[in-house]
């Protein structure tokens, strides 16, 4: 199988989809693998590594996605890039299409066979390769959210752990799982005050069990959630369900009554949002917006930001994937890898992901029919 890894085009996105470690084992095992000339080195990764493992540079981004049967990135194709991919191609990368209908139109149109890292579900409901991604941004969100806290920031003024004598900043994160953890994690090293609201008791339990009551733990409803958003000093938007537009879960009435400099960091952007008041997305050129008073920061690609340890980390998990791929072929590693098949988000031109499906009103297709009837 050829695989092709273009240069990430979305803003400040320097992640890439392969390390020259993840490239040699994929061409150990018999693949060819194309990189576009540059794409590494927001990672720290010169053509010359990639070129030492067998790779081919291509300097033209279009040859590259003409001569790939499977293209491997990190973000979501940019309208600029739904041209580039032919007929029929096989496509393997974070793809949040929930939020996003004109990517889906797109990949219905050219019968991409689109496989969403995000969507990808072990048996006991974890999703492997969105995790260590939200590990990163779970903690990003901390380190953030405590920067835009400073005066010259806009921000309150408050020191996220306070001094002996004066009161810790309140963090309120809504959402307890990998980002709500990893962020709690964040915040309460550096000695704030951490609430977290999340619908489900045995999260919650578990966050009591390993935090040894340094957290508040709420069960998610909206009195509970508009008492705690009113004290907050830091909000952090950590919801998820996979595959679907995130739940709105902060209202704009909650956020209205929020102090004045305080701030908000929605890490779930990626899929639509889960604070009322976050309406754009933004980008690590300009990150934050004023509404209400409050700093509102939605980037989509938070852990663009610290590509050496994202990148790394996010290959770990996928690279498994991709050999399957690859040695088996698409549809026959589909259908011997139910996690795998889970991630299967658009194939022959359907959508085949149901909760896609429901959130943009399009008819859903059951993917193993649709792979039997192309006799596989």
């Amino acid at each position: 199988m050829i695989i092709g890894v273009p240069k990430e085009i979305k803003n400040n996105e320097n992640r890439v989809a392969l390390t020259p470690g993840g490239v040699k084992t994929l061409i150990t095992r018999g693949c060819s693998v194309l990189v576009e000339a540059g794409a590494g080195i927001g990672s720290g990764f010169e053509d010359e590594e990639y070129l030492e493992t067998g790779a081919n540079i291509y300097g033209d981004k279009q040859k590259l996605f003409n001569e790939s049967d499977l293209i491997m990135k990190v973000k979501e194709p940019l309208p600029s890039e739904y041209d580039l991919f032919k007929h029929n191609q096989a496509l393997f990368t974070y793809l949040h299409l929930a939020p996003n209908p004109e990517l889906t139109y797109a990949l219905i149109e050219k019968e991409i066979t689109g496989i969403a890292y995000e969507t990808i579900a072990l048996p006991n409901g974890t999703l492997p390769l969105l995790a260590p991604m939200s590990e990163v941004a779970g903690r990003m969100s901390v380190q953030i959210g405590s920067n835009l806290l400073q005066k010259y920031n806009g921000g309150s003024g408050i020191l996220l752990g306070g001094v002996p004598g004066v009161a810790p900043a309140e963090v309120v994160i809504v959402g307890g799982g990998v980002v709500g953890t990893n962020a709690a994690k964040m915040a309460v090293g550096l000695g704030a005050r951490v609430t977290v609201l999340d619908v489900n008791p045995l999260k919650l339990a578990y966050l009591d069990d390993i935090f040894m009551g340094r957290i508040r733990t709420l069960a998610y409803n909206e009195y509970n959630c508009a008492n705690a958003v009113k004290e907050a000093d830091l909000l952090i938007g950590a919801v998820l369900i996979a595959g679907k537009s995130a739940p709105k879960t902060v209202t704009e009435e909650m956020v209205k009554a929020m102090k004045k400099g305080s701030v908000i960091v929605d890490v779930a952007i990626d899929q639509g949002g889960s604070i009322a008041t976050i309406d754009r997305v933004t980008t690590h050129d300009d990150p934050c917006y004023e509404k209400y008073g409050v700093i509102h920061y939605s980037v989509a690609n938070m852990p663009g930001a610290v590509p050496r340890t994202s990148t790394f980390a996010l290959e770990a998990s996928t690279l498994n994937y991709a050999l399957q791929l690859a040695e088996k072929g698409i549809e026959t590693a589909l259908m011997e890898n139910d996690p795998l098949l889970k991630g299967l988000n658009t194939y022959k031109g359907k959508v085949t992901c149901r909760a896609v499906a429901e959130s943009l009103e399009l008819p859903y297709y059951n993917p193993i029919d649709l792979i039997i009837e192309c006799g596989i």
